[in-house]
């Protein structure tokens, strides 16, 4: 070895991969942050011992700022949401991947002014390492917040209006023109939708997947009807649909929940399924394969949703750079459709 050359420093993200932790775990063990289980712990010491890693002040001094917990918040109304089982399987994906990086998940619903300043707080007083923003609907106080916000936020599907640096989302778009394909290729022509809101960007994406689709076979789009993705308020939008459209053969709904109200008023009205019409849903859940008839619908990957959120946004805190990220979806056929 050259006498003089003074020895390179190692780095922290050597000690992490030498640990087998995340970044930031390794920083929170340096910084004797709580909420590190003992075998990581050790294995960060050790590893520290054996490359002499030497931590730099500054970036100690920003990590003990650390609160060792991220945020998941929902823009809503109803503090059952979170009982709702596309947001249950969001936490446990989210949940899943912070406690690999040993951080504790905090669920916030943003569903009043009182709610929203709660937020707005935890911003401001960088309440949590990071946030991660769902279900933001068309002028969302906020989507204001988090470009205000001096922590990590990664939204949960793009936001209307916005274009976020960092987001986790699925092809809303290619989801609901696969639905709209299924119907058209069976030899439904009159194929109408059940929309989710539009003053969403989820609501607005697969409307448009569903009327490209209908353009793409030289078919006329129906109008839309609008739910709130409840079942109450599918089955009211299918009312509506067979009151101005009797005639009608086929329906795609926006989600699950809303394709099941369809189910229930077709056949409240004595309209057979598929025979008649056919429905098509969005996000397989559960009451997808329990309905009657069961429902034809499309898949997206809600756990890994979750999941890769949640990992994007360690990968945030841990400083790194992450791009966003477009999970795909798949047609599920069952007897509906």
């Amino acid at each position: 070895m050259t006498e003089g050359v003074p020895r390179r420093q190692s780095t922290l993200d050597e000690v992490a991969e030498l640990a087998g932790v995340s970044r930031s775990v390794a920083s929170r063990v340096l910084n004797n942050a709580p909420h590190v289980s003992r075998a990581k712990r050790e294995a960060v010491e050790r590893a520290v011992h054996r490359l002499g890693y030497v931590p730099n002040p500054t970036a100690r001094a920003l990590a003990t700022r650390q609160t060792g917990a991220a945020a998941l918040v929902v823009s809503g109304e109803d503090p059952s949401i979170f009982a709702d089982p596309f947001f249950a399987q969001v936490i446990v994906g989210a949940s899943a991947a912070l406690e690999d990086a040993d951080l504790h998940l905090m669920l916030c619903l943003a569903a009043s002014d009182r709610g929203r300043r709660r937020v707005e707080q935890l911003l401001r007083s960088k309440g949590a390492d990071g946030v991660m923003l769902m279900a933001l609907r068309e002028d969302d106080p906020l989507s204001r917040m988090a470009e205000e916000a001096e922590m990590p936020v990664v939204f949960g599907g793009r936001p209307v209006g916005l274009d976020p640096r960092w987001y986790v989302d699925v092809d809303n778009v290619g989801g609901a023109r696969l639905a709209t394909e299924h119907l058209i290729s069976a030899g439904r022509t009159r194929v109408a939708t059940i929309a989710g809101r539009l003053d969403t960007e989820v609501g607005r994406a697969r409307y448009r997947g569903y009327r490209d689709a209908m353009l793409a076979a030289g078919l006329d789009p129906y109008p839309p009807e609008v739910g709130d993705f409840t079942e109450s308020t599918g089955a009211a939008a299918m009312a509506a649909l067979l009151a101005n459209h009797p005639d009608l053969e086929g329906v795609f709904a926006a989600n699950d929940n809303m394709g099941a109200g369809a189910l229930r008023t077709l056949r409240e009205a004595g309209r057979p399924v598929p025979g008649d019409v056919a429905v098509v849903g969005f996000d397989d859940l559960a009451v997808a394969r329990i309905a009657d008839p069961p429902l034809t619908t499309v898949h997206q990957p809600i756990e890994a949703l979750g999941r890769e959120m949640a990992r994007m946004l360690v990968a945030l805190i841990g400083g790194q750079d992450p791009t966003p990220l477009i999970l795909p979806t798949r047609l599920v056929t069952r007897a509906s459709a």
